[in-house]
């Protein structure tokens, strides 16, 4: 028979990129596209409910201060900072949704980085939000499974590489030349506004920690319905005429034309499913898998992409019977922005770091994923070493 371990989060770093960018400071960094400001700027940041978010720009000179790749190393930095060694830790995973780099793999690079890194086991995850759940569910395998007793799962994202003026200009050009309206799509528009830079990186272990508090992980729990769902958030691709055309079947011209490589989002397809599908069916059916009780949660984590979802997750949660009520949920959207994989990372770095935590108190993180529609549940419990 085999003999599973515990599994514990020993440790929680963030990292965010330069001062926080308020609203109104947003177009001067990522720059105008077209002659004329956006026209629905004002619209999704007061529907997104985000005042202030981190971009690896420099604000006056506009270049980038940090890579995807040195945001993840920093969040473990501050791992180092709390106690961890290099050479404590056997197995690597990394997740984020848009890499440096096609190959070789984002995790790899990042160990490349680490300061006195020994060799390790470095797996890469990708996806989306998902992608930073992925890397630390391969994390918590290791250590369950007995393989590897300490671990370091990592979620990054720098969105703001891809948002950047810069690289709309041929697609701008070419409206110019068929006299179109020199704006890009609302699709693309859409999640310059939404997105946004960061990394935060866990510590597992198959042991609490002796003083202070832990996380032990009761279970992550991940499901993808892309076998009943299109396409919904994408890079690197288009859809055309209702098929989906990778970048790679495409010519260069046509690329930078079309801005094959900025992140797209179908908005009517998320606003109709995002909650039907990660929330309502995923959650349904964690309830009788898990034998899960809705007074036996005494915190909500959720990731949600916008403000515009809050009471529509709780109505979801309401259609299940399993209402949560909002006085328990805690989210640092407003003050971090969406930072994609990497935002349950930032988020319960904060909670931990805010909440007067006690024994034995139970909490479940929910993270979603409007690539193709997945979702994830994590379920954890407070221990106090004290």
């Amino acid at each position: 028979m085999t003999v599973l371990n515990p599994v514990y989060i020993n440790r929680i770093a963030a990292f965010l990129p330069n001062a926080p960018v308020e609203n109104d400071q947003i177009e001067q960094i990522l720059g105008q596209i077209g002659e004329l400001p956006s026209r629905v700027r004002k619209m999704i940041l007061r529907s997104n409910a985000i005042k202030t978010r981190h971009y690896a720009i420099d604000p006056i000179t506009r270049e980038t201060t940090h890579s995807g790749t040195e945001l993840a190393v920093e969040a473990i930095k501050g791992l180092f900072a709390q106690g961890l060694k290099a050479d404590d830790v056997s197995c690597l995973a990394c997740g984020t949704s848009y890499p440096d780099q096609i190959m070789p793999g984002q995790g790899v690079m990042v160990h490349g980085l680490i300061p006195d890194a020994p060799p390790y086991e470095v797996l890469t995850t990708a996806g989306v939000c998902v992608a930073g759940m992925a890397a630390m569910k391969h994390a918590y395998n290791a250590i369950l499974t007995g393989e590897h007793k300490d671990a370091i799962a990592v979620a990054s994202e720098s969105a703001s590489a891809v948002m950047r003026s810069e690289h709309f200009e041929a697609e701008i050009d070419q409206k110019k030349l068929e006299d179109a309206r020199p704006e890009i799509g609302f699709e693309k528009d859409f999640l310059r506004w939404m997105l946004s830079d960061g990394a935060g990186a866990v510590h597992l272990s198959n042991k609490p920690n002796p003083q202070g508090i832990s996380f032990k992980i009761h279970w992550i729990d991940l499901i993808s319905y892309a076998n009943e769902m299109p396409v919904c958030m994408y890079a690197g691709a288009e859809l055309q005429q209702g098929k989906f055309v990778g970048w790679k079947n495409v010519d260069k011209q046509t690329r930078d034309a079309r801005s094959f490589m900025a992140v797209k989002q179908d908005v009517k397809l998320l606003n109709e499913n995002i909650v039907r599908c990660t929330v309502e069916k995923a959650l349904l059916r964690l309830i009788d898998k898990y034998a899960l009780k809705v007074d036996e949660i005494d915190y909500f984590l959720p990731h949600y992409s916008s403000g515009f979802f809050r009471d529509k997750l709780l109505e979801g949660l309401k259609n299940i019977n399993f209402v949560i009520p909002q006085e328990k949920w805690f989210t640092n959207l407003e003050s971090k922005g969406n930072t994609g994989s990497a935002s349950i990372y930032i988020i319960l770095q904060e909670f931990l770091e805010k909440y007067p935590l006690v024994n034995g108190q139970k909490v479940l993180c929910y993270i979603p994923e409007s690539g193709r529609f997945s979702s994830c549940f994590m379920l954890l419990e407070v221990v106090d070493g004290r």
